[in-house]
Order: structure tokens, then C-alpha cells, then sequence
């Protein structure tokens, strides 16, 4: 199994599509949001590059992640999960 954190913000419509299909898929994340997490914006944009939420990152893994409403990715993960 894996774990799934969202790096999200206030508001995004992108990541509101990204809890859906993450649930639809039947897939447990954890939602970080980067409006009051200093330390995770810094690890987000400066760590892996990322400037747009959401993003996600599979078992903190630095090489396995993504920003934005990703559904083939989702699909991949749902795929891998059962």
C-alpha cells in the first residue's frame, strides 16, 4: 500500500477535483494545506518545483509526485492499489 498527501490551497477548484477522484478510486490521502504550512509551501516549491496546487506526493517519495488535477495519474494509483 502507499500513502497519498495533497498540497492544497484556500479555495482551488483543482483540488476539490483531485479529493473527488481520489476517492472515487478508492484512495486514503492526507491534505496538507500550504496557506498555513510555511514549511510545506517551502518543500513544495523549492524542494520539488512545484508552483501550482494541488500537488501530490505518493510515500513521500521525491520522484513520485505531481501538481494539478491529474486524473490518468489517479487512475495509474488505483490501478497499483488493488
Amino acid at each position: 500500500m502507499f500513502t497519498v498527501t495533497v498540497y492544497t490551497t484556500p479555495g482551488c477548484m483543482q483540488c476539490r477535483m483531485t479529493y473527488r477522484a481520489l476517492e472515487r478510486a478508492g484512495i486514503d490521502y492526507d491534505v496538507v494545506d500550504l496557506a498555513e504550512n510555511t514549511a510545506a509551501r517551502a518543500y513544495v516549491t523549492e524542494e520539488l518545483g512545484h508552483t501550482q496546487a494541488p500537488v501530490v506526493v505518493v510515500n513521500e517519495d521525491p520522484q513520485h509526485h505531481w501538481s494539478g488535477f491529474r486524473p490518468e495519474k489517479i487512475t495509474a494509483l488505483a490501478t497499483h492499489a488493488h
